[in-house]
């Protein structure tokens, strides 16, 4: 979901939560453009039937760092004595520095369902996931 929120509308994440068949992301966002639940579920459900794969490697540092976008968060997570960076690749999609785990391909996932939007204050929006098959 990150990486299309971020490539249809410019957000950064600001938070997150993943749990067994739940997700919950955290955007700077605005405003709620119409019909962008819809639109994101249908996005999203396209990425993972696009069935892209999933690349990891680890990058020195400033090489992480060099890759345009590489941090899509509000702020920058990686510690600054780290001299070695993670890199998630959904190829063709988003391309992150990024700890967390993840299937070698979206397909993976199963269908994607956007449950509810919310307004957590100025700017700041939820979107809560479920898996639906």
């Amino acid at each position: 979901m990150r990486g299309v929120v971020f490539r249809d509308f410019g957000s950064l994440v600001t938070g997150g939560n993943m749990e067994p068949g739940t997700a919950r992301m955290d955007f700077n966002l605005p405003e709620i453009p119409p019909g962008f639940k819809e639109t994101v579920e249908a996005s999203i459900n396209a990425e993972v039937a696009a069935d892209r794969s999933i690349d990891v490697k680890v990058l020195p540092r400033d090489d992480a760092f060099a890759i345009p976008d590489i941090i899509r968060t509000a702020t920058n997570l990686v510690p600054a004595g780290l001299t070695e960076v993670r890199i998630v690749d959904i190829v063709g999609l988003d391309t992150q520095a990024d700890g967390g785990t993840h299937v070698a391909s979206t397909k993976a996932i199963g269908r994607l369902q956007v449950a509810k939007v919310e307004s957590k204050g100025r700017g700041f929006r939820r979107l809560r996931l479920k898996i639906v098959d």
